[in-house]
Protein backbone atom coordinates (compact mmCIF):
# COMPACT_ATOMS: atom_id res chain seq x y z
CA UNK A 1 0.00 0.00 0.00
CA UNK A 2 1.28 3.50 -0.86
CA UNK A 3 -0.92 5.55 1.49
CA UNK A 4 0.51 7.47 4.43
CA UNK A 5 0.84 5.50 7.68
CA UNK A 6 -2.28 7.05 9.19
CA UNK A 7 -4.38 6.08 6.18
CA UNK A 8 -2.95 2.56 6.25
CA UNK A 9 -3.78 2.36 9.96
CA UNK A 10 -7.34 3.51 9.25
CA UNK A 11 -7.77 0.83 6.58
CA UNK A 12 -6.45 -1.95 8.81
CA UNK A 13 -8.52 -0.86 11.79
CA UNK A 14 -11.60 -0.52 9.58
CA UNK A 15 -11.12 -4.11 8.49
CA UNK A 16 -10.69 -5.14 12.14
CA UNK A 17 -13.96 -3.39 13.03
CA UNK A 18 -15.76 -5.10 10.16
CA UNK A 19 -14.41 -8.47 11.30
CA UNK A 20 -15.64 -7.84 14.86
CA UNK A 21 -19.14 -6.96 13.69
CA UNK A 22 -19.28 -10.01 11.40
CA UNK A 23 -18.04 -12.23 14.23
CA UNK A 24 -20.76 -10.98 16.58
CA UNK A 25 -23.38 -11.44 13.87
CA UNK A 26 -22.48 -15.00 12.86
CA UNK A 27 -21.20 -16.25 16.23
CA UNK A 28 -17.80 -17.42 14.94
CA UNK A 29 -14.42 -16.70 16.58
CA UNK A 30 -13.22 -13.20 15.67
CA UNK A 31 -9.74 -14.57 14.93
CA UNK A 32 -11.16 -16.75 12.15
CA UNK A 33 -13.12 -13.86 10.70
CA UNK A 34 -10.07 -11.56 10.83
CA UNK A 35 -8.00 -14.10 8.89
CA UNK A 36 -10.75 -14.41 6.28
CA UNK A 37 -11.21 -10.63 6.01
CA UNK A 38 -7.45 -10.21 5.67
CA UNK A 39 -7.34 -12.84 2.93
CA UNK A 40 -10.11 -11.09 0.98
CA UNK A 41 -8.44 -7.69 1.36
CA UNK A 42 -5.02 -9.04 0.47
CA UNK A 43 -6.29 -10.63 -2.73
CA UNK A 44 -8.56 -7.76 -3.83
CA UNK A 45 -7.10 -4.41 -2.77
CA UNK A 46 -3.54 -5.66 -2.46
CA UNK A 47 -3.26 -4.89 1.25
CA UNK A 48 0.33 -5.67 2.25
CA UNK A 49 1.85 -5.35 5.75
CA UNK A 50 4.37 -2.57 6.34
CA UNK A 51 7.28 -2.70 8.76
CA UNK A 52 5.33 -1.13 11.61
CA UNK A 53 2.38 -3.43 11.02
CA UNK A 54 4.76 -6.38 11.15
CA UNK A 55 5.94 -5.16 14.55
CA UNK A 56 2.39 -4.72 15.88
CA UNK A 57 1.46 -8.15 14.53
CA UNK A 58 4.48 -9.74 16.21
CA UNK A 59 3.71 -7.91 19.45
CA UNK A 60 0.14 -9.20 19.27
CA UNK A 61 1.32 -12.78 18.74
CA UNK A 62 3.61 -12.58 21.78
CA UNK A 63 0.92 -11.18 24.09
CA UNK A 64 -1.72 -13.57 22.76
CA UNK A 65 0.60 -16.49 23.49
CA UNK A 66 1.33 -15.08 26.95
CA UNK A 67 -2.40 -14.85 27.70
CA UNK A 68 -2.94 -18.41 26.45
CA UNK A 69 -0.41 -19.64 28.99
CA UNK A 70 -1.87 -17.44 31.72
CA UNK A 71 -5.35 -18.97 31.19
CA UNK A 72 -4.18 -22.32 32.54
CA UNK A 73 -5.64 -23.45 35.85
CA UNK A 74 -2.86 -24.88 38.04
CA UNK A 75 -5.45 -26.85 40.01
CA UNK A 76 -6.76 -28.47 36.82
CA UNK A 77 -3.25 -29.62 35.93
CA UNK A 78 -2.66 -30.93 39.43
CA UNK A 79 -5.99 -32.76 39.59
CA UNK A 80 -5.82 -34.23 36.07
CA UNK A 81 -2.08 -34.33 35.45
CA UNK A 82 -1.84 -37.94 34.32
CA UNK A 83 -4.62 -38.02 31.65
CA UNK A 84 -3.85 -34.42 30.62
CA UNK A 85 -0.17 -35.23 30.14
CA UNK A 86 -0.89 -38.40 28.17
CA UNK A 87 -3.67 -36.98 25.99
CA UNK A 88 -1.83 -33.70 25.43
CA UNK A 89 1.42 -35.44 24.53
CA UNK A 90 -0.07 -37.82 21.95
CA UNK A 91 -2.21 -34.95 20.63
CA UNK A 92 1.05 -33.16 19.82
CA UNK A 93 3.27 -36.08 18.80
CA UNK A 94 0.94 -38.00 16.45
CA UNK A 95 0.06 -35.12 14.07
CA UNK A 96 3.56 -33.66 14.35
CA UNK A 97 5.15 -36.88 13.13
CA UNK A 98 2.45 -37.73 10.58
CA UNK A 99 2.24 -34.22 9.04
CA UNK A 100 6.02 -33.94 8.86
CA UNK A 101 6.26 -37.34 7.17
CA UNK A 102 3.42 -36.56 4.74
CA UNK A 103 4.97 -33.23 3.75
CA UNK A 104 8.41 -34.76 3.24
CA UNK A 105 7.61 -38.11 1.60
CA UNK A 106 4.31 -37.43 -0.18
CA UNK A 107 4.52 -33.73 -1.04
CA UNK A 108 8.33 -33.67 -1.39
CA UNK A 109 8.73 -30.52 0.70
CA UNK A 110 12.18 -29.71 2.07
CA UNK A 111 13.15 -30.97 5.51
CA UNK A 112 12.71 -27.52 7.07
CA UNK A 113 9.36 -26.95 5.35
CA UNK A 114 8.23 -30.39 6.55
CA UNK A 115 9.17 -29.52 10.12
CA UNK A 116 7.15 -26.30 9.87
CA UNK A 117 4.20 -28.36 8.59
CA UNK A 118 4.57 -30.74 11.52
CA UNK A 119 4.56 -27.95 14.12
CA UNK A 120 1.75 -25.96 12.45
CA UNK A 121 -0.54 -29.00 12.30
CA UNK A 122 0.30 -30.44 15.72
CA UNK A 123 -1.48 -27.67 17.60
CA UNK A 124 -4.77 -27.52 19.46
CA UNK A 125 -6.57 -24.18 19.59
CA UNK A 126 -6.88 -23.07 23.21
CA UNK A 127 -8.94 -20.09 22.02
CA UNK A 128 -11.50 -22.26 20.23
CA UNK A 129 -11.68 -24.90 22.96
CA UNK A 130 -11.93 -22.31 25.74
CA UNK A 131 -14.78 -20.54 23.95
CA UNK A 132 -16.62 -23.84 23.49
CA UNK A 133 -16.13 -24.76 27.15
CA UNK A 134 -17.59 -21.42 28.28
CA UNK A 135 -20.53 -21.70 25.89
CA UNK A 136 -21.47 -25.20 26.99
CA UNK A 137 -20.69 -24.83 30.69
CA UNK A 138 -18.16 -27.65 30.50
CA UNK A 139 -15.41 -25.38 31.85
CA UNK A 140 -16.90 -26.02 35.32
CA UNK A 141 -16.89 -29.81 34.87
CA UNK A 142 -14.04 -32.28 35.18
CA UNK A 143 -14.20 -33.24 31.51
CA UNK A 144 -13.89 -29.61 30.43
CA UNK A 145 -11.01 -28.92 32.80
CA UNK A 146 -9.26 -32.07 31.57
CA UNK A 147 -9.63 -31.04 27.92
CA UNK A 148 -8.30 -27.54 28.64
CA UNK A 149 -5.34 -28.93 30.58
CA UNK A 150 -4.59 -31.30 27.68
CA UNK A 151 -4.65 -28.36 25.25
CA UNK A 152 -1.93 -26.61 27.20
CA UNK A 153 0.27 -29.71 27.15
CA UNK A 154 -0.19 -30.01 23.37
CA UNK A 155 0.65 -26.38 22.69
CA UNK A 156 3.61 -26.49 25.06
CA UNK A 157 4.97 -29.35 22.96
CA UNK A 158 4.43 -27.26 19.83
CA UNK A 159 6.28 -24.17 21.05
CA UNK A 160 9.11 -26.27 22.49
CA UNK A 161 9.48 -28.14 19.19
CA UNK A 162 9.44 -24.90 17.21
CA UNK A 163 12.13 -23.45 19.44
CA UNK A 164 14.30 -26.58 19.52
CA UNK A 165 14.28 -27.36 15.79
CA UNK A 166 15.23 -23.94 14.46
CA UNK A 167 17.36 -22.44 17.22
CA UNK A 168 21.00 -21.52 16.65
CA UNK A 169 22.93 -23.72 19.04
CA UNK A 170 25.50 -21.11 20.03
CA UNK A 171 26.27 -18.75 22.90
CA UNK A 172 23.11 -16.74 22.24
CA UNK A 173 21.07 -19.86 22.99
CA UNK A 174 23.09 -20.43 26.16
CA UNK A 175 22.45 -16.82 27.18
CA UNK A 176 18.73 -17.15 26.40
CA UNK A 177 18.42 -20.36 28.45
CA UNK A 178 20.45 -18.86 31.29
CA UNK A 179 18.34 -15.70 31.39
CA UNK A 180 15.15 -17.80 31.31
CA UNK A 181 16.45 -19.94 34.17
CA UNK A 182 17.07 -16.78 36.19
CA UNK A 183 13.89 -14.87 35.35
CA UNK A 184 11.18 -17.54 35.25
CA UNK A 185 11.58 -18.99 38.80
CA UNK A 186 11.49 -15.50 40.36
CA UNK A 187 8.81 -14.03 38.08
CA UNK A 188 5.81 -15.12 40.24
CA UNK A 189 7.31 -13.63 43.44
CA UNK A 190 8.33 -10.40 41.70
CA UNK A 191 4.94 -10.09 39.99
CA UNK A 192 3.17 -10.78 43.30
CA UNK A 193 5.07 -7.94 45.01
CA UNK A 194 4.39 -5.56 42.13
CA UNK A 195 0.69 -6.41 42.05
CA UNK A 196 0.35 -5.94 45.80
CA UNK A 197 2.14 -2.60 45.66
CA UNK A 198 1.04 -1.08 42.37
CA UNK A 199 -2.14 -2.76 41.12
CA UNK A 200 -4.81 -0.18 40.40
CA UNK A 201 -2.42 2.64 39.56
CA UNK A 202 -3.25 4.61 36.43
CA UNK A 203 0.25 4.07 34.98
CA UNK A 204 -0.09 0.24 35.32
CA UNK A 205 3.56 -0.43 36.35
CA UNK A 206 2.87 -4.14 36.90
CA UNK A 207 1.90 -4.54 33.25
CA UNK A 208 5.03 -2.67 32.19
CA UNK A 209 7.09 -5.12 34.27
CA UNK A 210 5.53 -8.06 32.41
CA UNK A 211 6.15 -6.37 29.07
CA UNK A 212 9.78 -5.80 30.05
CA UNK A 213 10.22 -9.51 30.83
CA UNK A 214 8.47 -10.50 27.59
CA UNK A 215 10.53 -8.14 25.44
CA UNK A 216 13.84 -9.05 27.06
CA UNK A 217 13.30 -12.81 26.81
CA UNK A 218 11.84 -12.41 23.31
CA UNK A 219 14.91 -10.45 22.17
CA UNK A 220 17.24 -13.18 23.44
CA UNK A 221 15.06 -15.87 21.83
CA UNK A 222 15.23 -14.03 18.50
CA UNK A 223 19.03 -13.75 18.78
CA UNK A 224 19.11 -17.53 19.27
CA UNK A 225 16.99 -17.89 16.09
CA UNK A 226 14.11 -19.20 18.15
CA UNK A 227 10.65 -17.66 18.39
CA UNK A 228 9.61 -15.06 20.97
CA UNK A 229 6.34 -16.92 21.60
CA UNK A 230 8.31 -19.69 23.37
CA UNK A 231 9.32 -17.65 26.46
CA UNK A 232 5.98 -15.79 26.29
CA UNK A 233 3.98 -19.01 26.62
CA UNK A 234 6.16 -20.38 29.42
CA UNK A 235 6.08 -17.06 31.29
CA UNK A 236 2.29 -17.07 31.01
CA UNK A 237 2.13 -20.59 32.49
CA UNK A 238 4.51 -19.60 35.29
CA UNK A 239 2.37 -16.57 36.21
CA UNK A 240 -1.00 -18.30 35.77
CA UNK A 241 -1.38 -19.09 39.47
CA UNK A 242 -0.68 -15.48 40.44
CA UNK A 243 -3.08 -14.06 37.84
CA UNK A 244 -5.95 -16.12 39.21
CA UNK A 245 -6.13 -13.62 42.07
CA UNK A 246 -5.77 -10.53 39.89
CA UNK A 247 -8.48 -10.78 37.26
CA UNK A 248 -8.61 -7.02 36.75
CA UNK A 249 -4.99 -6.87 35.58
CA UNK A 250 -5.55 -9.78 33.20
CA UNK A 251 -8.66 -8.01 31.92
CA UNK A 252 -6.68 -4.85 31.18
CA UNK A 253 -4.07 -6.83 29.25
CA UNK A 254 -6.75 -8.74 27.35
CA UNK A 255 -8.57 -5.55 26.33
CA UNK A 256 -5.39 -4.02 24.90
CA UNK A 257 -4.41 -7.23 23.11
CA UNK A 258 -7.75 -8.00 21.46
CA UNK A 259 -8.72 -4.41 20.70
CA UNK A 260 -5.44 -3.23 19.20
CA UNK A 261 -2.79 -5.88 18.61
CA UNK A 262 -4.24 -9.25 17.60
CA UNK A 263 -6.33 -7.75 14.75
CA UNK A 264 -3.08 -6.77 13.06
CA UNK A 265 -1.68 -10.26 13.55
CA UNK A 266 -4.69 -12.17 12.21
CA UNK A 267 -5.39 -9.70 9.40
CA UNK A 268 -1.74 -10.01 8.35
CA UNK A 269 -1.96 -13.81 8.52
CA UNK A 270 -4.92 -13.65 6.14
CA UNK A 271 -3.41 -11.00 3.87
CA UNK A 272 -0.45 -13.29 3.13
CA UNK A 273 -2.73 -16.07 1.84
CA UNK A 274 -2.70 -16.30 -1.94
CA UNK A 275 -6.00 -17.21 -3.58
CA UNK A 276 -4.28 -18.74 -6.60
CA UNK A 277 -2.17 -20.92 -4.29
CA UNK A 278 -5.34 -22.25 -2.64
CA UNK A 279 -6.86 -23.14 -6.00
CA UNK A 280 -3.68 -24.84 -7.17
CA UNK A 281 -3.09 -26.63 -3.87
CA UNK A 282 -6.60 -27.90 -3.14
CA UNK A 283 -5.46 -31.54 -3.05
CA UNK A 284 -2.57 -30.63 -0.75
CA UNK A 285 -4.98 -28.87 1.61
CA UNK A 286 -7.34 -31.87 1.70
CA UNK A 287 -4.42 -34.24 2.29
CA UNK A 288 -2.91 -32.22 5.14
CA UNK A 289 -6.29 -31.69 6.80
CA UNK A 290 -6.96 -35.45 6.64
CA UNK A 291 -3.51 -36.15 8.07
CA UNK A 292 -3.95 -33.68 10.94
CA UNK A 293 -7.41 -34.84 11.99
CA UNK A 294 -6.64 -38.52 11.30
CA UNK A 295 -3.46 -38.42 13.37
CA UNK A 296 -5.32 -36.77 16.24
CA UNK A 297 -7.85 -39.62 16.17
CA UNK A 298 -5.11 -42.25 16.07
CA UNK A 299 -3.42 -40.69 19.09
CA UNK A 300 -6.13 -39.13 21.24
CA UNK A 301 -9.15 -41.44 20.95
CA UNK A 302 -7.52 -44.65 22.25
CA UNK A 303 -5.72 -42.66 24.94
CA UNK A 304 -9.01 -41.15 26.12
CA UNK A 305 -10.60 -44.60 26.14
CA UNK A 306 -7.66 -45.91 28.17
CA UNK A 307 -8.61 -43.42 30.91
CA UNK A 308 -12.15 -44.88 30.97
CA UNK A 309 -13.91 -42.12 29.10
CA UNK A 310 -17.06 -43.35 27.38
CA UNK A 311 -17.34 -43.33 23.60
CA UNK A 312 -19.20 -40.01 23.41
CA UNK A 313 -16.77 -38.13 25.66
CA UNK A 314 -13.77 -39.74 23.95
CA UNK A 315 -15.02 -38.61 20.53
CA UNK A 316 -15.79 -35.13 21.85
CA UNK A 317 -12.33 -34.84 23.39
CA UNK A 318 -10.66 -36.06 20.20
CA UNK A 319 -12.54 -33.63 17.97
CA UNK A 320 -11.78 -30.62 20.15
CA UNK A 321 -8.12 -31.63 20.39
CA UNK A 322 -8.13 -31.67 16.55
CA UNK A 323 -8.79 -27.94 16.34
CA UNK A 324 -6.04 -25.47 15.53
CA UNK A 325 -5.73 -21.72 15.10
CA UNK A 326 -3.34 -19.43 16.95
CA UNK A 327 -0.20 -21.53 17.31
CA UNK A 328 -0.79 -23.07 13.89
CA UNK A 329 -0.78 -19.68 12.19
CA UNK A 330 2.16 -18.54 14.35
CA UNK A 331 4.19 -21.58 13.24
CA UNK A 332 3.30 -21.03 9.58
CA UNK A 333 4.12 -17.31 9.85
CA UNK A 334 7.46 -18.17 11.48
CA UNK A 335 8.28 -20.47 8.56
CA UNK A 336 7.30 -17.87 5.95
CA UNK A 337 9.20 -14.96 7.51
CA UNK A 338 12.32 -17.11 7.99
CA UNK A 339 11.94 -18.40 4.39
CA UNK A 340 11.62 -22.04 5.44
CA UNK A 341 8.39 -22.24 3.42
CA UNK A 342 7.13 -20.28 0.42
CA UNK A 343 3.84 -18.41 0.02
CA UNK A 344 2.14 -21.40 -1.61
CA UNK A 345 3.03 -23.71 1.28
CA UNK A 346 2.08 -21.00 3.78
CA UNK A 347 -1.34 -20.54 2.15
CA UNK A 348 -2.01 -24.28 2.26
CA UNK A 349 -1.02 -24.58 5.93
CA UNK A 350 -3.12 -21.59 7.08
CA UNK A 351 -6.19 -22.85 5.20
CA UNK A 352 -5.76 -26.27 6.85
CA UNK A 353 -5.43 -24.59 10.24
CA UNK A 354 -8.62 -22.57 9.66
CA UNK A 355 -10.52 -25.63 8.46
CA UNK A 356 -9.37 -27.59 11.51
CA UNK A 357 -10.74 -24.84 13.77
CA UNK A 358 -14.18 -25.03 12.16
CA UNK A 359 -14.95 -28.56 10.97
CA UNK A 360 -14.11 -30.66 14.08
CA UNK A 361 -15.78 -28.09 16.36
CA UNK A 362 -19.05 -28.19 14.42
CA UNK A 363 -19.07 -32.01 14.39
CA UNK A 364 -18.27 -32.20 18.11
CA UNK A 365 -21.00 -29.71 19.06
CA UNK A 366 -23.62 -31.26 16.77
CA UNK A 367 -23.21 -34.97 17.50
CA UNK A 368 -20.92 -35.61 20.48
CA UNK A 369 -21.58 -32.91 23.08
CA UNK A 370 -21.56 -34.57 26.54
CA UNK A 371 -25.04 -34.56 28.01
CA UNK A 372 -25.53 -32.16 30.92
CA UNK A 373 -28.68 -31.44 32.88
CA UNK A 374 -29.99 -27.88 32.93
CA UNK A 375 -28.78 -27.54 36.54
CA UNK A 376 -25.27 -28.64 35.54
CA UNK A 377 -25.31 -26.37 32.49
CA UNK A 378 -26.22 -23.40 34.71
CA UNK A 379 -23.59 -24.35 37.30
CA UNK A 380 -26.20 -25.08 40.02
Amino acid sequence: MTEAPWMAAAVWMGLALAASLISIRVGISVALIEICVGAVAGNTIGMAPTEWINFLAGFGAILLTFLAGAEIEPEALRNHWKPALCIGFVSFLAPFACAMAAAYFLLHWSAQASMIAGTALSTTSVAVVYAVMLETGLNRKDVGKLILASCFVTDLGTVLALGAMFANYNWWLVLFLGASALVLPFAPHLTHRFLRRYEGQVSEPEIKLMLLMLFALGALAAKANSEAVLPAYILGIVLAGEFRHHKETVYHIRVAVFALLTPFYFLKAGALIRADAIAQGALVIVLLLAVKVGAKFIGVYPTAKAFRMNRRVSMYTTLLMSTGLTFGTISAMFGLTRKFIDSTQYSALVVVVIASAVVPTLIAQRWFLPRLSEEERDGV
